[in-house]
Parts: structure tokens; C-alpha cells; sequence
């Protein structure tokens, strides 16, 4: 299955490495952006955030649309001609390595992610033809050096050219006491000069008390916890590179097409940045 063939998930025949009673923030995205690669537990907790803050979905929207930009970037105007996408997430429109390969059909893209039904979708992506260049690995951010020295990440991406390494809406499912700066530290040093981050976070700067209890209580229950963070903790994430133009933002305000609206910036609870390793 994949998002050229998406059809309802049927639980009998879901593999028995995915855990289907407890709702996973994958599948609970894939559910925001209006996919059907998901089950009732996931739908359940997807349907209890957006009754605590109703802008979820919204928000999952604007930042497919950040992803859409930067990628745009780090192909086109930086030059970047390989992509390592952690925490790809199950396959959508506008997928990573389809935005670059609208720049350039041979950049290469690694995407991976901890979840067993990533590869289910995303191997099927790959078995209709539109793969080549394009590979996905189950791993899990919590071990870089295990990403780092995946054979399949080692085949694909040639660490002494630059690379465009993707953390978009992955850092906030990482506990303070498993040390995501750490993890981005142990990215980063593996990269060569000229590399780029591209990353997005949520926060609650822009939301009520209230709310951002509910939110993290819901996401207590699932596979990964929520865990917005600051302006200044998510400008840590970025030592050691130079941000561009304009910095680390409100999500809408990276390089819109279209100025966002005061209506429009009000309903997302994101922050994104790209940089560069220099």
C-alpha cells in the first residue's frame, strides 16, 4: 500500500511487529493529514487532541508545507544532492525524495523511522518503480550511531559531500532525559561542511496552559510522548550551524509563497529553521 493506492488499514492483516492497541504518533499524523493508515487507537487519541486543541490538524498541514519549502531549498538553492529524512513518518503526498526529485531525479534520500508500518508503506512505495534512488531503514533517533552505521545509510549517502539532514516534527517525541541535543550533536559531527539541517518543533509559546497539559496527558498514552519545547531550547538544536534567512520562526513564516495571515499564524504551534554546517 502506498499514498498512489490508499485504501483502510485491515488489522488482520497488519504484521505482528505493529502494535496496534496503542496509538502511534505516526499513525495519529497520518490521521491529521487525513490518511487512512491508521487504527482505532490511534484515530481515538488523534480525536482527543483535537478536541484539546483544534488546530492540530491545521498545524500538521502547515508543516507538510514547510517540508515542501525546505526541501525545495537545500535542492535547489543550496545544492544538496542527498537527504537523510529521520523520522520520515508513513508516506503521504509530497514525500521527500518526490519534492527533490521534482529538482533533480538522481538526488538520493534515506528515510528513517522507528515504526514498523513506515515499511510497510514505504517498501511498497518502492516495489511500484518510483524508488532508484530512494531507500528507507527501521531505526530509531535514539541511537544516531546506529543510523549513522546502517549499511543501507552508508551504501546511499557519501558522508565526505554534503548532506541535507531532515529532523521535521521528530524532536519533540525525544524525552529532556534521552538527551536530544546529544542525539543532533552526534548527527551533526558525522556531517561534512556545506551540510544543512532542516527541522521543526512544536512548542507551546503560542498556546494556553490548559491546553498543552491535555496534549501532553494524551501523547502520555502513546508510543512516544509530547514534548514541546521553547524558542531558545529548540535554537539549541542548531550549535554549530549558521541559520539562514530568516532564522528559526513561527513554521509559517520560513519562505511562505504567500505572507501567512495573523488568522493563519495563530493556528500553528510550530517553530522551523534550516541551517548550514559551515
Amino acid at each position: 500500500m502506498s499514498e498512489w493506492d490508499r485504501t483502510s488499514v485491515d488489522p488482520d492483516r497488519v504484521p505482528r511487529s505493529i502494535d496496534i492497541t496503542r496509538p502511534h504518533p505516526a499513525r495519529m499524523y497520518d490521521y491529521y493529514l487525513g490518511g487512512k493508515d491508521n487504527f482505532a487507537a490511534d484515530r481515538a487519541a488523534a480525536d482527543a487532541a483535537l478536541a484539546a486543541a483544534p488546530d492540530m490538524a491545521f498545524t500538521a498541514r502547515a508543516n507538510r508545507a514547510f517540508l515542501d519549502r525546505a526541501v525545495r531549498y537545500v535542492a535547489a538553492e543550496a545544492g544538496i544532492r542527498q537527504i537523510l529524512d529521520i523520522g520520515t513518518g508513513i508516506p503521504t503526498a509530497g514525500n521527500t525524495h518526490q519534492v527533490a526529485h521534482e529538482v533533480d531525479p538522481s538526488i538520493r534520500v534515506v528515510y528513517v523511522d522507528n515504526d514498523p508500518m513506515v515499511l510497510v508503506h514505504a517498501n511498497a512505495l518502492m516495489a511500484d518503480g518510483r524508488g532508484g534512488t530512494t531507500s528507507v531503514i527501521q531505526a530509531d533517533l535514539r541511537d544516531p550511531a546506529g543510523i549513522l552505521a546502517h549499511p543501507q545509510v552508508r551504501a546511499a549517502i557519501d558522508f565526505d559531500e554534503p548532506v541535507a539532514l531532515l529532523l521535521v516534527a521528530i524532536l519533540h517525541f525525544i524525552k529532556d532525559s534521552e538527551n536530544p541535543g546529544e542525539i543532533v550533536t552526534a548527527l551533526r559531527d558525522a556531517l561534512p561542511k556545506g551540510s544543512h539541517l532542516v527541522l521543526s518543533h512544536c512548542t507551546l509559546d503560542f498556546s494556553d496552559a490548559e491546553t498543552g497539559a491535555a496534549l501532553r496527558e494524551i501523547y502520555s498514552r502513546a508510543t512516544a510522548p509530547l514534548v514541546p519545547r521553547t524558542h531558545a531550547e529548540i535554537l539549541s538544536y542548531f550549535d554549530g550551524f549558521t541559520l539562514t534567512s530568516p532564522g528559526l520562526v513561527h513554521l509559517p513564516n520560513w519562505r511562505p509563497h504567500i505572507p501567512p495571515t495573523k488568522s493563519h499564524l495563530s493556528r500553528v504551534h510550530f517553530y522551523a529553521g534550516v541551517a548550514e554546517l559551515s
